[in-house]
């Protein structure tokens, strides 16, 4: 018995420490979670794994032109090779969050990593943009409890999301993007993507192409683009 028990044990611990890593698939334990994903009013744009030197300033003037504001999830070596652009985001009138120091899956890391990970992150995004972040994004949407937990006490809120373009796929393209965001209602957050870092090459090229169709909807319908706010 004491071998199978040792498996139960372990099972145990493997799913608790894996069970937040479902949240972006599962809306219910999301909110279980308190991880949020919505919003009260509006419809929230976001951008992860930028600032890219073609794709951000692509995207910022698609916003711009249609008077949008939306949020930036960066990613801290990213920030370290475009720090002006970085810095253009804020200008802009844009929220920045942090999305990590490198791009990794956070299941992977063990606590003391997921730490490093997240200081590390802030301190290269606080200092290049003179913001303080208080938003984070894991990478992929996967968080496992020590990086819930880690968030929380630096006093972040943890981000997921309501609808997706799937714009990081080889095969996305802006019909498709378009088509998978559909109609955002009142109160959705959109994941979309302003780099290629960590995507198919050129990926960029066509959430920019797919941007002021998507805008020019939200707008039809009513609702105002807003940025994300920390709880």
């Amino acid at each position: 018995m004491l071998l199978p028990m040792r498996s139960v044990l372990a099972a145990g611990v493997l799913a608790g420490w894996a069970l937040p890593a479902v949240a972006p698939v599962a809306p219910r334990l999301a909110g279980a979670l308190r991880i949020s994903r919505t919003i009260a009013a509006g419809v929230a744009v976001t951008f992860d794994d930028g600032p890219h030197p073609q794709g951000t300033p692509a995207v910022l003037e698609v916003l711009a032109r249609h008077g949008v504001t939306a949020t930036f999830f960066m990613v801290g070596e990213q920030v370290l090779k475009a720090p002006a652009l970085a810095r253009e985001v804020v200008e802009a009138g844009h929220t920045v969050g942090i999305h990590g120091q490198r791009h990794r899956n956070l299941l992977r890391l063990p606590p003391s990593l997921i730490a490093r990970d997240l200081d590390e992150a802030y301190a290269v995004i606080a200092d290049t943009t003179q913001r303080a972040p208080t938003l984070h994004r894991a990478p992929y949407g996967i968080y496992s409890w020590p990086a819930l937990k880690a968030v929380r006490d630096r006093g972040w809120t943890p981000w997921l999301w309501s609808r997706w373009g799937r714009d990081w796929t080889r095969r996305a393209t802006p019909r498709s993007i378009i088509a998978t965001v559909g109609d955002p209602l009142g109160g959705d957050v959109v994941l979309l993507h302003d780099a290629d870092d960590y995507s198919a090459p050129g990926s960029w090229r066509r959430t920019v192409a797919a941007l002021p169709f998507m805008l020019e909807s939200i707008a039809a319908s009513g609702l105002p683009c807003v940025s994300l706010a920390g709880r």
